[in-house]
């Protein structure tokens, strides 16, 4: 996972910015950036089952594949379709990729918090390297010629599929039920605010936020290693309150998290974008540990652990995905800053109406 979110990781901090080098308007660069997200909505309860079915390593090597060659297509694309092909095949890749470390972290349900955080920490690594490494390389190879760079590590990903041990088919289960997209609950609703405001309008607008203070080169740089903040922040709070969560309870820490994420939001929208930004990042990577931990605490059978997973990052992409959409359009006409509040707020209000519904995890 780690080598295989190099490109993706890179191109949240390049495309905005370089849009023209690529062909792209500022609203075709939100639907990219959003392409990958939309698909996985639709794939993430059938990988599930695939998943659970089939064992995680011939769809980790399938996976590979993909986002190997994605990386390859930013390199060599130029316009709007292209791009959208290479970030098709990279959200399918990523949904497989995702579903199949979270079913290893949770089959041991006590230590789950511990588990997913320290596979999170792992994962970071690669697009921390990608974000700092490769914003300098923009400024040497292009824009274009950088992904061709990356895509050379990420075929290594490749090879440690293979090395997977092989599993066998699971049983069905006659008690499992699919669980729907249409019906949330308030942790897939607060997820889903979560990932419009992070991964959607602050990782489109920090670049473009930056540039109004400084120059093209240096906001590239700026951007590149707030965005490498996020997976840094992850890498290092995603183990450290995992663990909180196995010791203490996820709901009790994911409400902290999440107090202190609309905080960082905040903080953006009064102008104070780094102190915000870290707050911001750090906080998004406690939560992206403890939500599933949560659900692996209120879950006993591994199949519905997976689908109750599989709706969480279902609606945290719908939110990443309609994100960067609206702030591509909405950017015309409301600055980013007022766009953080409003969420800010939105986020506030749900969380304050609906903390105590969480522990259930019902809608």
């Amino acid at each position: 996972m780690s080598l295989a979110l190099l490109g993706d990781a890179l191109i949240y901090a390049i495309l905005p910015v370089y849009a023209e080098n690529f062909g792209l308007t500022i609203p075709m660069v939100g639907i990219l950036l959003a392409a990958n997200r939309i698909v996985r909505i639709f794939i993430y309860t059938l990988i599930s089952k695939l998943v659970t079915s089939f064992g995680a390593r011939v769809l980790c090597i399938i996976a590979t594949v993909m986002a190997t060659l994605s990386t390859c297509l930013y390199g060599i694309s130029d316009g709007f379709f292209p791009l959208l092909c290479a970030r098709i095949l990279w959200g399918i890749a990523y949904a497989i990729l995702l579903l199949s470390t979270l079913a290893y972290a949770v089959n041991k349900k006590s230590e789950a918090g511990t588990r997913i955080g320290t596979s999170q920490a792992i994962q970071r690594i690669g697009p921390i390297i990608s974000l700092l490494l490769g914003t300098w390389l923009v400024s040497v190879l292009g824009p274009n010629n950088v992904f061709l760079i990356l895509a050379l590590p990420t075929g290594v990903s490749i090879l440690i599929a293979l090395t997977l041990p092989r599993k066998e088919k699971a049983q069905n289960t006659p008690n499992s039920n699919p669980v729907r997209l249409t019906k949330p609950s308030v942790l897939d609703l607060l997820f889903f605010v979560q990932g419009y405001a992070i991964d959607g309008l602050f990782a489109v607008s920090i670049t473009l936020m930056l540039a109004e203070n400084t120059s093209l080169t240096n906001a590239v740089l700026g951007g590149g290693v707030l965005l490498a903040l996020r997976h840094l922040g992850e890498g290092l709070a995603a183990p450290l309150f995992g663990n909180l969560g196995d010791r203490f309870g996820g709901v009790k820490i994911f409400l902290i998290s999440a107090a202190l994420t609309v905080a960082g939001l905040i903080l953006i929208a009064c102008n104070e974008v780094i102190l915000g930004a870290i707050l911001l990042l750090i906080f998004r990577g406690a939560i992206a540990s403890l939500g599933p931990t949560i659900i692996a605490q209120q879950f006993d059978s591994k199949e519905t652990v997976l689908d109750n997973l599989a709706r969480l990052q279902s609606w945290r992409d719908l939110g990443a995905a309609a994100g960067p959409m609206v702030t591509g359009v909405a950017l015309l006409y409301v600055s980013a800053e007022l766009q953080h509040l409003i969420l800010a707020i939105i986020f506030g209000i749900i969380l304050v109406f609906s903390s105590s519904k969480i522990s259930s995890n019902r809608n």
